[in-house]
Protein backbone atom coordinates (compact mmCIF):
# COMPACT_ATOMS: atom_id res chain seq x y z
CA UNK A 1 0.00 0.00 0.00
CA UNK A 2 1.41 3.58 -1.05
CA UNK A 3 1.10 6.14 1.90
CA UNK A 4 -0.35 9.69 0.96
CA UNK A 5 2.96 11.14 1.10
CA UNK A 6 4.47 8.81 -0.97
CA UNK A 7 1.30 9.26 -3.46
CA UNK A 8 2.05 12.53 -3.45
CA UNK A 9 5.58 12.41 -4.38
CA UNK A 10 5.31 10.01 -7.19
CA UNK A 11 2.36 12.17 -8.95
CA UNK A 12 5.33 15.35 -8.45
CA UNK A 13 7.71 12.99 -10.10
CA UNK A 14 5.73 11.73 -12.75
CA UNK A 15 4.72 15.60 -13.28
CA UNK A 16 8.19 16.84 -13.27
CA UNK A 17 8.72 13.50 -15.96
CA UNK A 18 6.21 14.99 -18.54
CA UNK A 19 7.74 18.52 -18.18
CA UNK A 20 10.69 17.03 -19.00
CA UNK A 21 9.10 14.98 -22.10
CA UNK A 22 7.63 18.48 -23.68
CA UNK A 23 10.65 20.57 -23.23
CA UNK A 24 13.31 17.95 -24.47
CA UNK A 25 10.94 16.85 -27.29
CA UNK A 26 10.57 20.89 -28.06
CA UNK A 27 14.27 20.93 -27.64
CA UNK A 28 15.43 17.92 -30.05
CA UNK A 29 17.31 16.84 -27.13
CA UNK A 30 16.86 13.18 -28.38
CA UNK A 31 19.45 11.71 -25.99
CA UNK A 32 17.55 13.27 -22.86
CA UNK A 33 14.23 12.44 -24.52
CA UNK A 34 15.54 8.70 -24.82
CA UNK A 35 16.21 8.89 -20.65
CA UNK A 36 12.49 9.35 -20.07
CA UNK A 37 10.94 5.83 -21.01
CA UNK A 38 11.52 2.23 -19.99
CA UNK A 39 13.64 0.07 -22.37
CA UNK A 40 10.34 -1.51 -23.21
CA UNK A 41 8.31 1.27 -23.42
CA UNK A 42 5.48 0.78 -26.16
CA UNK A 43 4.00 3.81 -28.07
CA UNK A 44 0.94 4.19 -29.88
CA UNK A 45 1.44 7.32 -32.05
CA UNK A 46 0.45 5.70 -36.06
CA UNK A 47 -0.59 9.16 -37.24
CA UNK A 48 3.11 10.91 -36.27
CA UNK A 49 5.47 7.65 -36.50
CA UNK A 50 3.96 5.26 -38.90
CA UNK A 51 2.56 2.93 -36.67
CA UNK A 52 6.40 2.26 -34.72
CA UNK A 53 5.75 0.67 -31.57
CA UNK A 54 9.49 -0.44 -30.18
CA UNK A 55 11.25 2.54 -28.29
CA UNK A 56 14.48 2.67 -31.18
CA UNK A 57 12.08 2.50 -33.71
CA UNK A 58 9.80 5.85 -32.28
CA UNK A 59 12.77 7.47 -31.21
CA UNK A 60 14.13 7.22 -34.95
CA UNK A 61 10.80 8.31 -36.49
CA UNK A 62 10.48 11.26 -34.20
CA UNK A 63 13.71 12.29 -34.32
CA UNK A 64 13.60 12.39 -38.75
CA UNK A 65 10.39 14.09 -38.63
CA UNK A 66 11.04 16.16 -35.65
CA UNK A 67 14.53 17.58 -35.73
CA UNK A 68 13.67 19.77 -38.98
CA UNK A 69 11.03 21.79 -37.64
CA UNK A 70 10.21 24.33 -34.73
CA UNK A 71 7.69 22.34 -32.18
CA UNK A 72 5.36 23.41 -29.45
CA UNK A 73 3.83 20.57 -27.21
CA UNK A 74 1.99 21.04 -23.91
CA UNK A 75 0.50 19.44 -21.53
CA UNK A 76 -2.49 20.13 -18.94
CA UNK A 77 -4.90 18.75 -16.42
CA UNK A 78 -3.05 15.70 -15.60
CA UNK A 79 -5.04 12.55 -14.32
CA UNK A 80 -2.23 10.49 -12.45
CA UNK A 81 -3.40 7.53 -10.59
CA UNK A 82 -0.88 6.37 -8.29
CA UNK A 83 -0.94 2.23 -8.83
CA UNK A 84 1.62 0.90 -6.74
CA UNK A 85 5.01 1.45 -6.03
CA UNK A 86 6.09 0.96 -8.69
CA UNK A 87 3.09 1.81 -11.30
CA UNK A 88 1.14 4.31 -12.31
CA UNK A 89 -1.09 5.88 -15.03
CA UNK A 90 -1.64 9.24 -16.20
CA UNK A 91 -4.22 10.72 -18.68
CA UNK A 92 -2.89 14.76 -19.83
CA UNK A 93 -4.77 17.31 -22.34
CA UNK A 94 -2.15 18.21 -25.02
CA UNK A 95 -2.00 20.87 -27.76
CA UNK A 96 0.92 21.04 -29.99
CA UNK A 97 1.91 22.41 -33.16
CA UNK A 98 4.71 21.86 -35.64
CA UNK A 99 5.92 23.93 -38.33
CA UNK A 100 8.30 22.63 -40.90
CA UNK A 101 10.93 24.50 -42.93
CA UNK A 102 9.70 26.90 -45.88
CA UNK A 103 10.13 24.39 -48.87
CA UNK A 104 8.79 21.37 -46.90
CA UNK A 105 6.70 18.74 -48.47
CA UNK A 106 5.14 18.34 -44.63
CA UNK A 107 2.06 20.66 -43.79
CA UNK A 108 2.14 23.12 -40.22
CA UNK A 109 0.24 21.16 -37.81
CA UNK A 110 -1.68 22.12 -34.64
CA UNK A 111 -3.72 19.49 -32.81
CA UNK A 112 -5.63 19.00 -29.54
CA UNK A 113 -6.10 15.72 -27.64
CA UNK A 114 -4.95 13.45 -24.76
CA UNK A 115 -1.64 11.29 -24.01
CA UNK A 116 -2.72 8.26 -22.06
CA UNK A 117 -0.09 6.74 -20.35
CA UNK A 118 1.68 4.29 -17.64
CA UNK A 119 4.66 4.92 -15.98
CA UNK A 120 6.79 2.41 -14.31
CA UNK A 121 9.63 3.31 -11.42
CA UNK A 122 12.64 1.61 -11.77
CA UNK A 123 15.84 2.04 -9.33
CA UNK A 124 14.06 5.09 -7.95
CA UNK A 125 13.22 6.69 -11.53
CA UNK A 126 9.80 7.34 -12.81
CA UNK A 127 9.79 6.75 -16.46
CA UNK A 128 7.02 6.35 -19.45
CA UNK A 129 6.20 2.67 -20.18
CA UNK A 130 3.41 3.24 -22.01
CA UNK A 131 2.13 6.04 -24.22
CA UNK A 132 -0.75 6.79 -26.51
CA UNK A 133 -1.65 9.44 -28.12
CA UNK A 134 -5.04 10.22 -29.14
CA UNK A 135 -6.68 13.54 -31.40
CA UNK A 136 -9.43 15.54 -30.29
CA UNK A 137 -9.53 17.72 -33.47
CA UNK A 138 -6.03 18.41 -35.96
CA UNK A 139 -5.06 21.07 -38.38
CA UNK A 140 -3.10 21.30 -41.02
CA UNK A 141 -2.29 23.80 -43.51
CA UNK A 142 0.58 24.39 -46.00
CA UNK A 143 4.07 25.31 -44.76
Amino acid sequence: MVSDIERLVAVDEIKKLKARYFRFLDAHDWAAFAELFTEDADFDIAESSSGVRSKEDFLAALGAHLTPTVSVHHGHMPEIDVVDERTATGVWAMFDSVEPPAGSPYPVLTGFGHYHEEYRREAGIWRISKLRLTRLKRKTRAA
